[in-house]
């Protein structure tokens, strides 16, 4: 089963959706660095957008600047769409990163040429907007997706930062948006960065 058993609808719009739809179901095979919370096992892209999504609907009141609660989570749920092909890059892998961007680019050129062409244009233009991190709703959103993992760290016994022998001085470059965008945020995060190198889960 799969599919070669998809039985066409009989219209070139709804058979393109459709089988984007299940396409996207790869994204629960894309595993991530991140440990579940429960340390269970790490999670995959699916359940990452999923988190920051409904992330989103929560902390705009945090935001220096307005924000567009319903674009940003719709950023949230596309932001990883690409891993299908490019799979994940590592935050803190300098040399997976080198890369990223062409191959992020091939992928997304294959994976939203699925669509009709105006829901495809529509999604790569919130991937490139969540990408480029110019306007308040990507910012918000990228603040979101750096959130995330940082809490789930929190709770994991640091986790990846241990795991790949992260810096301090890393991580608060790849916090810097929280830091501009969500000061009030970023003092929360500020001082579990002070108690992750006081455990050792992160070097100083």
């Amino acid at each position: 089963m799969g599919i070669q058993d998809f039985i066409p609808s009989g219209s070139i719009r709804l058979d393109q959706q459709l089988r984007f739809t299940a396409e996207i179901d790869k994204m629960t095979a894309i595993l991530r660095r991140t440990l579940l919370i429960d340390k269970s096992r790490r999670e995959n892209d699916a359940e990452h957008s999923w988190h920051i999504a409904v992330m989103a609907l929560l902390f705009s009141e945090y935001a220096l600047e307005p924000v567009d609660v319903g674009r940003a989570a719709k950023m949230c749920v596309v932001h990883d769409l690409i891993e299908i092909y490019a799979g994940d890059t590592f935050a803190y892998d300098l040399d997976a990163n080198k890369d990223k961007t062409e191959r992020e680019s091939a992928a997304a050129d294959r994976l939203f040429s699925q669509l009709p062409p105006d829901q495809g244009s529509e999604i790569r233009a919130l991937w490139e907007e969540f990408d480029a991190m110019r306007t308040p709703d990507a910012k918000y959103a990228a603040c979101m997706d750096r959130l995330q993992p940082f809490l789930h760290n929190t709770l994991t016994g640091g986790h990846t930062w241990k795991e790949s022998g992260t810096g301090r001085a890393a991580v608060e470059g790849r916090m810097a948006i929280i830091r501009d965008f969500m000061p009030q945020v970023y003092q929360w995060v500020a001082e579990n960065l002070d108690a992750a190198v006081a455990k050792g889960w992160l070097k100083a």
